[in-house]
């Protein structure tokens, strides 16, 4: 059977981010399954979530949260599965806070952790590990690398054809 993919973040203040690595699954046609859960405010719900990931057909976990992030490491604290972290910005601390929480985790419960906001890249991520066990995944994983290059090969065709000048004014102004 097919693995998806769980999204979750802390707070429904941190969809603006998180739908990211949603319109990537959807464009790259790959099951998902979003929700909120807080580490905080439902813990037990969140210790359930990661108890059960596996026999829900989760193979991935991508978990957002801010501030005092701890979402991805109590999630990776009852679960084999790997979880990828997103640490959220935060207007405290701009985001060290999040940063921190994420990848200062104990020997023994990892969570890869990507970028400020990099809900896209835990999505990537997410798809490159599936893609190491399911062919389809991994050909829909290639044709969108492909489709990025394609994409910049076009770019740096138009400006060079164009000139920075007349680039700026068609694309920034």
């Amino acid at each position: 059977m097919n693995k998806k993919i769980g999204i979750m973040m802390g707070s429904d203040s941190d969809l603006p981010i998180m739908k990211e690595a949603c319109q990537l699954l959807e464009k790259l046609e790959i099951d998902y399954e979003l929700t909120v859960i807080s580490a905080h405010r439902t813990p037990e719900r969140a210790r359930e979530y990661a108890l059960n990931a596996e026999t829900n057909q989760f193979g991935v976990i991508i978990a957002g949260a801010g501030k005092a992030a701890h979402l991805p490491g109590v999630i990776a604290a009852s679960t084999n599965l790997p979880v990828i972290g997103v640490p959220i910005r935060t207007s405290t601390l701009g985001g060290a806070d999040s940063l921190y929480s994420m990848v200062q985790m104990p020997g023994g419960v990892p969570v890869a952790t990507v970028a400020l906001n990099g809900a896209k890249n835990a999505a990537i991520l997410a798809v490159q590990i599936l893609a190491l066990s399911d062919d389809v995944i991994k050909n829909k994983l290639v044709e969108y690398k492909e489709n990025m290059k394609v994409d910049v090969n076009k770019t740096a065709t138009e400006l060079k054809n164009l000139g920075y000048k007349k680039y700026l004014e068609k694309h920034f102004a």
